[in-house]
């Protein structure tokens, strides 16, 4: 790590904190596992309001399972993608209960052989479940690790890999949420607030306006 990716470390600890909360609502682990299934190509304000009812109507890994396709659809259907993510969500339930005793696996491998379940959401359920230091490639991560020069890979599981490599351990974790809230509210994808970053003096962006580049 360089003496320029430990400041921006701090700086972003400094401001979102070293444990910043996971924006998914859920109670138990198959419950992060199926909202961030659901949260592909959906937000998260979203995904809650739907998991909402969705939690009270389906209390248990069983009910999934057994859910009917089409019922299902219905109940998630504000998410989008309602098809696909259905079938994901009663073929992920119904694994689990035949591979896994019912419970959600800690291991990348077990995690990943879900139905729905990549690695990006594999890592959203060992750190905030298991509490594995993981590197989760969202959209928000891809984007601002290369605005700020963490990497130069562009394929979500070649970034991650990098990031592991040149990222202490300890700071995986906090840095999904960090790099995550900091997409959100300054470094947007279409107009990133530059003047107001914290970070725009250690920014390989900082002289350039939005006008001059198009940022990644």
């Amino acid at each position: 790590m360089t003496k320029k990716q430990k400041e921006i470390l701090d700086r972003l600890a400094d401001k979102y904190g070293l444990e910043p909360e996971v924006t998914l609502d859920y109670k138990e682990p198959f419950q992060l596992l199926i909202a961030t299934i659901l949260s592909a190509q959906c937000t998260d304000d979203r995904v809650n309001i739907v998991t909402k009812d969705l939690f009270k109507k389906y209390t248990s890994i069983e009910d999934f399972a057994a859910a009917e396709l089409a019922e299902l659809e219905q109940d998630i259907k504000p998410c989008g993608f309602y098809h696909a993510k259905a079938v994901h969500i009663i073929e992920c339930a119904q694994k689990l209960i035949k591979d896994f005793g019912g419970e959600v696996p800690s291991s990348i491998e077990g995690l990943t052989s879900l139905s729905g379940v990549g690695r990006k959401t594999a890592n959203v359920v060992r750190t905030h479940i298991f509490h594995e230091p993981s590197i989760v490639v969202d959209t928000h991560v891809k984007r601002i690790s290369a605005r700020l020069g963490f990497t130069k890979e562009t394929d979500p599981v070649k970034i991650e890999f990098d990031l592991m490599k040149k990222l202490p351990k300890e700071r995986w974790s906090a840095l999904n949420l960090q790099l995550i809230y900091h997409g959100r509210a300054i470094c947007t994808s279409r107009s990133p607030k530059c003047e107001e970053c914290f970070l725009s003096d250690l920014c390989p962006k900082k002289s350039l306006s939005n006008r001059q580049v198009n940022l990644p």
